[in-house]
């Protein structure tokens, strides 16, 4: 129905964000890697859009490149993945580490997103990796988005002991942007993440 809407950024929150068109506020939810890429409030932006439809609800999702709303397709027509989990997908690593685990088959990356388990991990891989060619990588947009959920074991760890102290994973990752590199240490991360929120 949308294939894309321009206009004023006029709020952003966590995971969301409202564009104003035309004097309409378009509310958009969007992935990490989209909202930090986004400009600030009262500049223009084009967002790529998509909307899925309920029986009860209807909800747009927009994207900040042709690229990521193309995987975000690719990503629901995998078995047991809805719009949510691939937003969140999408969220947890740059598009060009997403294509490339996918292409390679690496299931501990995939399975480090929220909400992906191992079984999960390997259904993307499998069905999608047929869908996702070494181009795509290749000439997949590199985000500005700060938290690359990393290869980093402190980094992973941390953002999971957020999470079980009851944060979201959009709060999480962006808690651990702000102090990855400070410390190679988990505990040390989650510490100095839950001082930087508190400053907020």
């Amino acid at each position: 129905m949308y294939a894309y809407l321009k206009g004023t950024v006029a709020d952003k929150g966590l995971n969301e964000l409202v564009l104003d068109v035309g004097g309409v506020g378009y509310l958009l939810s969007v992935s990490m890697t989209t909202l930090q890429d986004a400009p600030p409030a009262g500049e223009n932006m084009k967002v790529y859009t998509y909307l899925a439809v309920r029986e009860d609800a209807m909800e747009l999702f927009g994207f900040a490149t042709k690229e990521e709303k193309e995987m975000f397709l690719k990503l629901m027509g995998v078995s047991g993945i809805g719009p949510k989990l691939a937003l969140a997908i999408l969220g947890s690593m740059p598009l060009r580490d997403l294509s490339l685990a996918i292409v390679t088959g690496d299931v501990n990356a995939l399975s480090r997103a929220p909400g992906v388990g191992k079984k999960t991990a390997q259904r993307i891989a499998l069905e999608l990796k047929e869908k996702v060619s070494e181009s795509d990588f290749a000439s997949a947009p590199t985000s500005h988005t700060a938290f690359t959920p990393v290869q980093e074991d402190a980094a992973t760890e941390a953002l999971a002991a957020l999470q079980a102290l009851g944060y979201t994973a959009a709060e999480a990752a962006r808690a651990i942007s702000q102090v990855r590199g400070q410390s190679d240490k988990a505990n040390d991360l989650v510490r100095l993440a839950l001082r930087s929120m508190a400053g907020m």
